[in-house]
């Protein structure tokens, strides 16, 4: 299995804090059947910046320990940005990373509370550039849960998204469980990942999902789940099935 998102590389976001950190991350990977990870640190979220040499730099040292350790996994480079106007910009300075350097492919997190205005300009900006944005955790985006269609009208033209293993088992609440079932089953998410932090608040769940992802949907669909993060590490075309709109249920007779 590869997981596209974690924060594994020690010390350089809220992520792992030092290398044992790092390490007994690995270690736990590997007992929830992973054997790739893109490390994916924060990059302009107003607390972390990480660009794109850097990373390549803790990459590579974090790779060494692991051997070193003998852990079975290899890690990969990509990066968390946080959207901001100058992004294609950016992407030309060589300041930004696509999901293992080699891809078409990046990680684009909206802020929390809401979707910036300038979000659809921007998306369009960098797949006229030949990026392909992965817009990450949407289920957790309180302006997408309560507006679903905005999700719709971006993955309809060509945006990906990448759902939380946590989210999925309902580890953010009951809410933000179900909005991520909608997004399976309208074909609004493209990805499973861990999104994990750390070991006790905010750990990888990967099996766990997995095995509950199989036992709704079956295992063909979550082999095609599973088959998008090789293509994407391979910067080969991703499954895409056609979008549907979440529609929201009408009670009792009320419109």
């Amino acid at each position: 299995m590869i997981d596209i998102h974690c924060h594994i590389l020690p010390g350089i976001d809220d992520g792992a804090k030092q290398l044992e950190d790092s390490l007994a991350m690995a270690k736990e990977a590997v007992c929830q059947g992973v054997h790739t990870i893109i490390a994916t640190p924060h990059h302009k979220n107003g607390q972390y910046e990480n660009n794109k040499l850097s990373i390549l730099q803790h990459v590579k040292q974090l790779n060494a320990k692991i051997n070193e350790a003998d852990i079975p996994l290899t890690i990969l480079p990509g990066q968390e940005i946080r959207i901001y106007g100058e992004m294609v910009e950016d992407f030309e300075r060589g300041e930004l990373l696509t999901l293992n350097e080699t891809s078409q492919y990046a990680f684009v997190e909206l802020p929390t509370n809401h979707v910036p205005r300038y979000t659809e300009k921007l998306l369009f900006d960098l797949q006229v550039n030949n990026i392909t944005p992965i817009i990450v955790h949407p289920e957790r985006n309180t302006e997408l849960l309560e507006h679903p269609n905005h999700l719709y009208d971006f993955v309809r033209n060509g945006v990906l998204t990448q759902v939380t293993a946590a989210s999925l088992v309902g580890k953010f609440g009951k809410k933000i469980k179900k909005f991520s079932h909608e997004l399976i089953e309208t074909n609004l998410t493209h990805f499973i990942a861990s999104d994990a932090h750390n070991l006790k608040s905010r750990s990888f769940m990967m099996a766990e999902a997995t095995e509950q992802f199989k036992d709704l949907y079956g295992q063909h669909y979550l082999y095609t789940f599973m088959e998008n993060a090789q293509l994407l590490i391979d910067g080969e075309t991703i499954y895409v099935d056609e979008p549907h709109r979440i529609t929201k249920k009408k009670f009792l007779g009320l419109f």
